[in-house]
């Protein structure tokens, strides 16, 4: 089972038919959905396979009893401290399906203890770098990921943001990563090229560094520089890219735990992280296969 330690949050999704008029009205379309990279990859994996886990922080207020509510009826164990106030994410979506966020975290970035025995059943824990960079969340993930190893479950790490990563410091997650040397670093192109990430040179202490490159072909790069390329499936209509990169994330993780088969990891992750690109925020859009 897969385990994710992070934000749960609300996504108010707003797509635009076109720019935003600046101080005036602009026509859009607004979605509210459960979001937070954490809780997105508990839920995309217990939607592919059955269950998933996941460990956070949320407010005592009705927005995180009703986001925890939506994770247990998918199957996600929630594991969550109830305290403080529930945040949010306002994401606007252009009509080329890129996005902005503007982020209010709330009570996301405050978790302070593991509940017990949360490796019971846990065969892959997987972290945002959203997770890494906030304290005293970071603290807590950073114990949540000594315990795993100490156990011998599988540790992803997503480097998530280019703009969390310079505001963290790009030489100080470089050497966050390198020192809790995960069997795997997840990222996008941007993210690489910001990390001094390439088919040359992978995330140091990495086992296994993955490099998505939008339409182009994933990248998997050993630490002893054997390198995979796998192509991108064409998706025809992009709605939004918000959770694809999680959709890819819940992906590659439960079929590479399983399987050790890097190829069908990575075709696994495109499947269902096209199935994202057709839906509204981060979710599955059933009739996308």
């Amino acid at each position: 089972m897969l385990c994710t330690i992070g934000d749960l949050l609300e996504d108010v999704v707003v797509w635009l038919g076109h720019e935003p008029h600046h101080a005036s009205d602009t026509p859009a379309k607004i979605v509210r959905t459960r979001g937070g990279s954490a809780a997105n990859v508990a839920m995309f994996a217990a939607l592919q396979f059955g269950s998933s886990r996941f460990i956070g922080q949320v407010g005592d207020d009705r927005l995180g009893t009703q986001l925890c509510e939506m994770l247990s009826a998918n199957k996600v164990d929630v594991l969550a401290a109830r305290t403080g106030r529930t945040g949010s994410i306002v994401v606007l979506v252009y009509p080329n399906g890129e996005r902005t966020m503007l982020s209010d975290r709330g009570a996301a970035t405050q978790l302070s203890e593991l509940p017990q025995d949360f490796l019971t059943g846990v065969t892959a824990l997987h972290v945002p770098a959203y997770s890494l960079t906030s304290e005293p969340l970071a603290t807590t993930a950073i114990a949540a990921i000594s315990a795993a190893r100490s156990r011998g479950v599988f540790v992803s790490i997503d480097a998530s943001s280019t703009s969390v990563l310079s505001d963290f410091g790009v030489q100080k997650f470089v050497d966050l990563v390198t020192r809790l040397a995960p069997d795997a670093l997840l990222c996008n192109q941007d993210e690489a090229q910001l990390l001094g990430l390439g088919v040359t040179a992978p995330m140091v202490g990495a086992a296994l560094t993955i490099i998505k490159h939008g339409a182009m072909p994933t990248v998997a790069i050993t630490s002893s520089g054997v390198v995979t390329s796998v192509d991108v499936p064409i998706v025809a209509n992009i709605a939004d890219t918000t959770g694809a990169g999680d959709a890819f994330a819940a992906g590659f993780v439960n079929e590479f735990v399983t399987t050790r088969d890097v190829t069908r990891a990575i075709n696994t992750a495109h499947a269902l992280a096209r199935r994202v690109l057709g839906s509204p925020g981060a979710t599955l859009d059933a009739n996308a296969q």
